[in-house]
């Protein structure tokens, strides 16, 4: 028989909105300028989620797989996300969102190839690349804040 209480989650270590007001709003600045030039919020998501997941970041995998389920995103495509490229769930677009955030996540690693920017440029027009970059970029950021200040989504009840 398992047991299926509730760990406590961590405990927070700082708060960044009360202890660096300024920087966090800057940080609410980054991530609505990076999305004012990108429309389609379902690959928004998408992107929140794999990078979030990548960066083991709870908090912002708990808001953005709750957000994408808003928006009307299947629970088979959230379920897959981390395996993406062996699914048939994923749309050129999508495939080329992912590759990229995954490249700009994980840059210590191999860089952003040629090949990953390439596809990304093949199915993004310029503007929408470079709003998709910053999206990446501001999720980023707000993985390592939140995964460093031991940020925790709220229990849930069943």
């Amino acid at each position: 028989m398992s047991d299926h209480a509730l760990v406590p989650a961590p405990v927070q270590r700082i708060s960044l909105p009360e202890q660096a007001p300024e920087f966090y709003a800057a940080m609410r600045a980054l991530e609505q300028a990076a999305k004012a030039g990108f429309h389609d919020p379902l690959i928004t998501e998408l992107v929140k989620v794999r990078a979030s997941q990548l960066n083991g970041c709870a908090f912002c995998l708990d808001m953005h797989a709750t957000d994408a389920r808003r928006l009307g995103e299947q629970e088979h495509r959230l379920h897959t996300l981390a395996a993406w490229r062996e699914t048939p769930y994923f749309t050129a677009r999508e495939r080329a969102a992912l590759a990229l955030t995954e490249s700009v996540t994980l840059l210590a690693t191999h860089h952003v190839p040629d090949e990953v920017y390439d596809a990304a440029a093949k199915e993004f027009d310029q503007g929408e690349l470079a709003h998709l970059i910053g999206m990446i970029v501001a999720i980023n950021s707000w993985n390592r804040i939140a995964v460093t200040s031991r940020l925790s989504p709220a229990p849930k009840t069943a």
